[in-house]
């Protein structure tokens, strides 16, 4: 009984785990009166990420330095946290062509907790150092440590490990003064408040979580040359919708007619990056693809190079 007493107090002095009694009766109030006050709550959490912008992009700028020297991105997390790291991980394949193994995501438990919760897989710091070990993670790499609370055993352990292997950490939160971002070099602490329903950390905190990841993913992403401006020219066309995207954006970039397009993204098999240099600086898709292997795949780097 005296861990569960000790555990209890640690969750009693979260701001995530505070008790609202001013919501207390929230299940007597009509359903669009309970929308209002949930709307409400979540239309606070972007000024919360706002506060912590300095050290987000300050950790965005260390990961893209150890990302531009075959660095991996690794996020790690439980429950939730986890799972939003999973799915941000997932996004930078299609999105940025990256290669699956360069950004990860770890959540406790394996695969399966994605869909069900694995008892006990959060408490173990022992577990996350062996989903790290089996990455074999090296000083390049960097690891996002995930969770709500900041005391996830998972979440510490891996940021802890990393360490040990001389790899970049960051700690994401949602209280101050949190032990995970203590014990990683950047500690991102998004003050949310309490939850609408009491410790339902998915709610704010995982919208700010999300928020974060995007954040962190995207900026990195754009600091290594995966866009042109604000379009996605690294984008893998692997369905219709996307060779349509993919179409769309050399247009965007190039003002272009679909003919020359179409010969540009043919020449350079479907490589949008690629097109876009032969329509703009007038080479070969060859040429093209030499230009941005000089350039580390910086589209302006490579049509300055052109010129």
């Amino acid at each position: 009984m005296t861990a569960y007493a000790d555990l209890r107090a640690q969750l009693d002095a979260l701001t995530t785990e505070a008790f609202r009694p001013d919501l207390a009766e929230i299940d007597r109030l009509p359903t669009l009166e309970i929308a209002r006050l949930m709307n409400a709550e979540d239309a606070t959490v972007p000024a919360a990420v706002a506060a912590q912008l300095e050290p987000i992009a300050a950790a965005v700028d260390a990961i893209a330095e150890r990302m531009a020297r075959g660095g991996r991105l690794v996020y790690a997390g439980a429950g939730t946290a986890g799972r939003l790291g999973v799915l941000d991980a997932s996004e930078c394949p299609p999105t940025f062509n990256t290669d699956p193994a360069q950004v990860v995501g770890l959540i406790a438990g394996g695969p399966g907790a994605m869909a069900a919760a694995v008892e006990g897989a959060e408490d173990s710091p022992e577990l996350a150092a062996a989903d790290l070990t089996a990455l074999a993670l090296t000083a390049a790499d960097t690891v996002v440590g995930v969770s709500a609370s900041g005391r996830t055993p998972y979440a510490i352990g891996a940021v802890t490990f990393a360490r040990t292997r001389g790899a970049l950490t960051v700690g994401l939160s949602c209280n101050t003064g949190s032990a995970l971002a203590a014990a990683a070099e950047h500690g991102i602490e998004v003050v949310v408040g309490p939850e609408l329903l009491t410790g339902s950390t998915r709610l704010k905190a995982g919208t700010a979580q999300k928020l974060v990841l995007n954040l962190i993913s995207t900026v990195t992403m754009i600091r290594l040359g995966k866009t042109y401006g604000n379009l996605m020219v690294d984008v893998r066309a692997t369905n219709d919708k996307l060779r349509a995207r993919s179409r769309r954006i050399v247009a965007l970039a190039t003002g272009a007619p679909d003919a020359e397009i179409e010969a540009a993204l043919t020449a350079t098999g479907g490589e949008v990056k690629n097109a876009i240099l032969v329509l703009l600086a007038g080479v070969d898709g060859p040429t093209a693809a030499a230009l941005l292997t000089a350039a580390h795949g910086h589209l302006r780097e490579a049509l300055a190079a052109a010129r």
